[in-house]
């Protein structure tokens, strides 16, 4: 059993979902208005939780909030399911197949068999497809990869019920109805108004004095706690900006697409110098991202190359900040 399912490739996969869903049902939504809608840029820091021995770091919402908010500033209706038992998620979830519904679901990423190495780790947020199966075999649209995959149902309920953090507990949505006609105007200010609220949100730990905090950090890490955890760190930083989920620069990129696509829907030409703004911005997060991977992989020649992590990342706040409230005030 499969649909006639059109995969199509993104850069993060909760959008990708969300395109993919959109355009199988007829909607031509691209991964960017997708994620602009969604409100999907976003920073938080959390050192009371740990992942991979590190302080969470993430560089996006919640798993299920970017649909979430696209599909509430769009009037589309998601279903969502979690389950405590593997065989009643897998017949929920066949049940769905047999009607020839696509089905989005939230995995852990270390138990993916057609990932690559490098890639497998344990992190619990991730979205792909289940569009149909074949003998044993659900058919698998991961809307990071280039093509389509397949995964047995061992293997599928394996990542399905993956422990750790964020644990997805067979996690799987779909939407239920989807108007006609989508009033992309409004949701696309909503979506700015709420990326801008976040990103100037007056918290310590969110936004861009999270990043702040984040800099300030850095500097301090190796007295307080050595170099060795400190690269440990730097490490989980990095791999959370740009291995998983894009966060960074990838993020920005997309952010300034999305505002090219916004400026002729809202009539907003602002936007689109906007849009080169927060690329050169994503320019600057792919740089950081760089320095510090020399430092934690212990090839970087800078002096007090910690010192010089924390001021460029003290600098990506100043100019975020500066840009979200041009942005604010666009849309105001």
């Amino acid at each position: 059993m499969a649909v006639d399912f059109k995969h199509n490739q993104s850069a993060h996969c909760e959008n990708g979902v969300i395109s993919n869903l959109l355009i199988n049902s007829g909607h031509s939504i691209s991964e960017p208005m997708a994620f602009g809608i969604g409100s999907g840029l976003f920073f938080v820091y959390l050192p009371f939780l740990k992942v991979n021995l590190a302080p969470a770091i993430s560089f996006r919402p919640m798993p299920g909030f970017i649909f979430k908010r696209f599909s509430k500033r769009l009037g589309i209706k998601i279903k969502r399911q979690r389950f405590k038992s593997p065989l009643k998620a897998k017949q929920a979830l066949d049940a769905m197949i047999a009607k020839n519904i696509p089905v989005g679901l939230q995995v852990g990423v270390f138990d993916l068999i057609y990932f690559p190495d490098e890639y497998r780790f344990h992190f619990n947020a991730h979205n792909l497809i289940v569009y149909g199966k074949k003998g044993d075999n659900y058919l698998i649209s991961d809307p990071i990869m280039q093509g389509v995959n397949s995964l047995t149902s061992d293997e599928l309920s394996k990542v399905r019920f993956a422990k750790g953090a964020v644990a997805p507990k067979g996690h799987m949505y779909y939407p239920t109805y989807i108007p006609k006609k989508l009033d992309l105007k409004k949701a696309i200010i909503k979506g700015i108004k709420a990326t801008c609220r976040d990103m100037l949100a007056p918290v310590p730990l969110v936004g861009v004095k999270g990043m702040r905090t984040v800099a300030k950090k850095i500097k301090s890490w190796p007295k307080k706690i050595g170099v060795k955890k400190t690269n440990h760190y730097l490490g989980q930083i990095v791999r959370m900006q740009e291995e998983i989920g894009t966060g960074g620069g990838g993020f920005r990129y997309i952010f300034g697409a999305f505002l090219q696509e916004a400026a002729a829907i809202i009539d907003k030409p602002e936007l689109k110098e906007l849009s080169k703004e927060i690329t050169e911005i994503g320019d600057s997060w792919r740089d950081f991202a760089i320095a510090a991977s020399r430092l934690y992989k212990n090839r970087s020649n800078e002096f007090d190359g910690y010192a010089k992590a924390s001021d460029r990342l003290m600098e990506l706040a100043d100019k975020e900040e500066v840009f979200f409230k041009k942005l604010k005030k666009v849309v105001s």
